[in-house]
């Protein structure tokens, strides 16, 4: 396991449903990152903003985004990762996409859709959770809304790090930093989280919010201001040790099983 992981949050504004102008701004942005960083984070659907149009926006798994991510984490020497709208066997999923600097891709599809929105109209939801093994860390992907069920998230699958990727709007910025620390108290990891900022299409604001939590000590280790930014954080594995060896509590965890 790599001692110390950069990880690096790219907390940005989303152009509506343009998936082409996204990619190039994010590539002008993540030029500077080559060789600096182990983990580049992206927000929720992060070449479209938070858009039902499923049927429009979806790309497959070999579409010019997943492309992109791949030759993004080999040119910079860092696994990429954010959510897309994936359309596969002809259905629609808010799917967490991974990609390895070796050109490997693990995948995650959201489990709980926000009906607020309308998104379970739209897509399927995902029914596996699933946890990426990269330079020795175990890493447990989860898209917003998933935040709020705690069950889904539970530390029973021996993960180090959850990496939350989000369009959370800033009415419930509340909601947003305090299940984060909840999260990485309970199941005593790293959290790491990125959200976008700016205005979409439907009239929602979001403000970022996006942090890096310590897994025991209850504190922020880096939480990012209301604007464009990318800000990278290193992580330890030893310290992440350490806490779980002073307060072994996740011994005494209940034991159930998620259908």
């Amino acid at each position: 396991m790599k001692e110390i992981l950069n990880l690096s949050l790219v907390q940005t504004d989303i152009i509506w449903q343009m998936p082409k102008e996204n990619l190039q701004r994010y590539e002008d942005m993540l030029a500077p990152l080559k060789g600096k960083t182990d983990l580049i984070v992206l927000p929720e659907m992060f070449t479209t903003g938070f858009s039902m149009e499923s049927r429009a926006m979806a790309e497959s798994m070999n579409g010019i985004s997943v492309v992109w991510m791949q030759q993004q984490a080999s040119a910079l020497g860092a696994a990429t990762c954010g959510s897309l709208i994936i359309k596969e066997k002809g259905s629609y999923v808010n799917r967490f996409i991974f990609a390895h600097p070796d050109g490997r891709i693990d995948t995650y599809d959201k489990r709980h859709l926000f009906a607020m929105a309308g998104e379970h109209e739209f897509y399927e939801p995902g029914s596996e959770r699933v946890v990426i093994e990269y330079l020795g860390w175990r890493i447990c992907p989860q898209i917003c809304y998933d935040l709020r069920f705690p069950v889904w998230s539970r530390n029973d699958l021996g993960y180090d790090l959850l990496v939350y990727v989000a369009n959370w709007p800033d009415q419930r910025a509340y909601d947003w930093r305090t299940l984060l620390k909840a999260r990485a108290i309970e199941n005593q990891c790293y959290v790491a989280a990125v959200n976008r900022v700016g205005s979409d299409a439907n009239g929602h604001h979001y403000r970022g919010d996006s942090c890096v939590i310590d897994p025991g000590w209850r504190h922020t280790l880096a939480e990012l201001s209301h604007a464009e930014c990318i800000f990278t954080q290193i992580i330890s594995a030893s310290h992440l040790k350490a806490v779980r060896n002073k307060l072994p509590f996740l011994k005494d965890r209940d034991i159930f099983t998620i259908n």
